[in-house]
This record gives C-alpha cells, structure tokens and sequence, in this order.
C-alpha cells in the first residue's frame, strides 16, 4: 500500500472534522476558544485518531463511523501536551514549530485550556452514535488510559525519577503509562466500535497487543530522537531530557540497546497483527512509520 498516501488522506479527514468540531460558540470565552483552535489545529501526526480508525478498518469498518470518537482521542492527548509543556511540568517554549499554549495565553489559560479540552473530549464520546454499552466500555477504557492508571499515574513517576537512578522496569512503566497506554487505547477505540457478533476474540487480543507494541516503540523513539534529531525538526527542543535528568532509554541502557529494542517491538507488532489479511495493512505501515520517522 501507499503508506504516505494513506495517512495523509487519513490526517486530513481528521484535521476536517476537528476543524468542524471546534466551530465557533458564543457560550465559550474568546481567548479560551482560540487557545483551544491555537493548539488543536496547530497540526501534529493526528497518529491516535489515525491508529483508531485504521483498527476500525482491520476488522471491516469504516473511518467515517469512528471519526467522532477517533477525534476525542486527539482533543485527549493535545491536552495532555499542553499541561506537560507548562512551567510546573517541562517548561516547554515551543510545540509543533510554535510557541506553547502558556507562553502565548499564560499559564493560568493554558491549564483550563487542557482541562476544557478534556471535559469536550468526553462530551464527543459521550454522544457517540453506537451501542451505549460499547461506549461505556469505550469511554472507561479512555478515562483508565488518561488518569492514575495511565497517563497521569506515569508522569508522576516521570517527574519524580527525574535526575535519579531508575531501574529499566520503572523506565517501562513510565513510557507505557504517560504515552503507551493512549496510544493502545486508540487502537482499541476503533476496534471496539467496529466489532461485531462475529469478530473473534482472539483478533481483539490481537490488535490490543499490536497497540501496546507500538505505544512503547513511540515514546522510545522520541528518546531516540531527543538525543539525535534537531528542534527544527521535532518541533521543540532538542536534548532536553538529558539536560532535566529525564529517565529515558538512551540514558538508561544507552543508544545502541535503545534501537534493539525499537526494533524488536516493531516484530512484535508486526507479529500482533499477522492474523488479518490486507486489511491490517495500515496498522503494518504506521508501525514501521513510528521507528522511523524523524519528528
């Protein structure tokens, strides 16, 4: 398949429906909105939502019926980026090529900013059109996946491992938790809403081991990248991990070993999925495009 073709007809469908989703609303302050519209629509690889609808199509749905939900995923984790690059937390000045929502809004905006991101995230899978059992299974999986046993739970243990020594099972926990576990539950996002009375169990299995491989795979690159790409490239800052103390895995088991293990997640990835046919081949190509992507 045509990897570039598909994910950049997939990232503009979603970059459309957000653009739809963030409309205009008297009943929402005006700086507050456009510090909204300032970090959503500030562009980024939309990889959740994309990871969402093509698990959606692994097993036979279609991305047009998980494209609300799918976006809920990106308004998630642009939140999650804006609270991470306050002064409190990395005191990032740029994200994405531009400067961080704080520094153009201020702190206080850019805190409710993520916490209005959030709540309209939930609103959006709140109101989904599909069984309201599957979307309270859907929507207690996002909320485990974001909170203490997720994305919160890890960049608390991030924060406080900054500058000592971590074993390589905290480093783990870290990187599955303040990035691995949005990223799986993007993946299983899609398949939950496009499964049917006949979809195998197993295939569930499946695709949720393909997003715990690729959740991983993800946040070590990023460390890879930090020491080895350009802030022009990545969009901020280069080399400020090791400047923080950052437990990362070039820091921990060191460059060589970092890129093994990069690899072997992508084989287990792949592997993940090798019971579907071409209908998983999107997922094969956003596998080998998250080890080798230079931003």
């Amino acid at each position: 398949m045509d990897c570039a073709q598909y994910l950049g007809d997939r990232k503009r469908l979603v970059d459309e429906t957000l653009d739809r989703l963030l409309r205009p609303d008297d009943r929402i302050p005006p700086p507050l909105y456009e510090a909204m519209r300032y970090c959503v629509c500030a562009g980024g690889k939309r990889l959740r939502p994309i990871l969402a609808l093509a698990a959606a199509e692994a097993l036979g749905g279609t991305p047009e019926a998980v494209l609300c939900e799918a976006c809920a995923l990106e308004l998630l984790h642009t939140y999650t980026l804006v609270h991470d690059d306050l002064p409190s937390m990395d005191d990032d000045d740029f994200r994405r090529g531009r400067p961080t929502v704080h520094t153009v809004y201020g702190e206080a905006v850019a805190i409710l900013t993520g916490d209005a991101l959030q709540a309209e995230a939930f609103g959006l899978l709140a109101g989904g059109r599909h069984d309201p059992a599957t979307m309270i299974e859907v929507i207690r999986m996002v909320a485990d996946a974001c909170g203490a046993r997720g994305i919160v739970g890890g960049q608390v243990v991030d924060i406080l491992s900054e500058g000592k020594p971590v074993s390589r099972e905290t480093l783990e926990y870290i990187h599955r938790n303040k990035t691995g576990c949005l990223i799986t539950a993007s993946v299983m996002l899609g398949a939950l809403l496009a499964r049917t009375e006949k979809t195998p169990q197993a295939h569930l299995a499946a695709l949720e081991r393909y997003g715990r491989a690729v959740g991983l795979a993800f946040q070590i690159t990023d460390d890879i990248l930090d020491v080895t790409g350009s802030s022009r490239d990545l969009g901020k800052t280069a080399g400020v991990d090791e400047k923080r103390g950052k437990a990362t895995y070039p820091a921990i088991v060191g460059l060589e070993e970092a890129r093994a293990a990069q690899s072997r997640l992508h084989q287990e990835a792949l592997a993940a999925v090798s019971c579907f046919g071409a209908s998983a081949d999107p997922l094969r190509c956003i596998a080998r495009v998250i080890i080798e992507r230079s931003s």
